[in-house]
C-alpha cells in the first residue's frame, strides 16, 4: 500500500493539473487571450518544465505524471497567445474586453 506522503502527492498533482483543464479547454476553444498575460504564462510554463526536469531527476512519478500535462496544458495557452500577439487582429474594432459598444460608440459601430 502507497505511503500516506505519497497519497497525498498524487492527489494534490492530480487537482493542480485539473485546475488547468477549464482555461486550456475555454483557450481553444475561442481562441481568445486578451485577457491572459503572456509574461505570466511563459514564466509559469519555464517553470512547470523546470519541476518536470527536478521530478526526473527524483524519479518521482507523481512530480512528473502532474507536470508533463500541466507542461502540455500551459504549453497550449502559451503557443495560442503567443499566436494571437503575433498575429494581425482578426476582428480590429472588437472591444479588447469583449463588451459590446453602447452609446455614441454603439452607433458609430452600426453605421460601419
Amino acid at each position: 500500500m502507497p505511503a500516506l506522503s505519497d497519497l497525498i502527492g498524487y492527489a494534490a498533482a492530480l487537482l493542480t493539473t485539473a485546475s488547468f483543464l477549464p482555461q486550456a479547454i475555454l483557450t481553444i476553444r475561442t481562441r481568445d487571450t486578451d485577457s491572459l498575460s503572456l509574461s505570466m504564462y511563459g514564466i509559469f510554463t519555464l517553470g512547470v518544465l523546470l519541476w518536470l526536469i527536478y521530478g526526473i531527476f527524483l524519479h518521482n512519478a507523481a512530480i512528473i505524471a502532474a507536470n508533463a500535462v500541466t507542461l502540455g496544458l500551459s504549453a497550449s495557452i502559451l503557443y495560442v497567445k503567443i499566436y494571437n500577439t503575433l498575429s494581425p487582429r482578426k476582428y480590429p474594432d472588437k472591444p479588447k474586453n469583449g463588451k459590446k459598444p453602447c452609446g455614441k460608440a454603439a452607433a458609430i459601430s452600426r453605421k460601419k
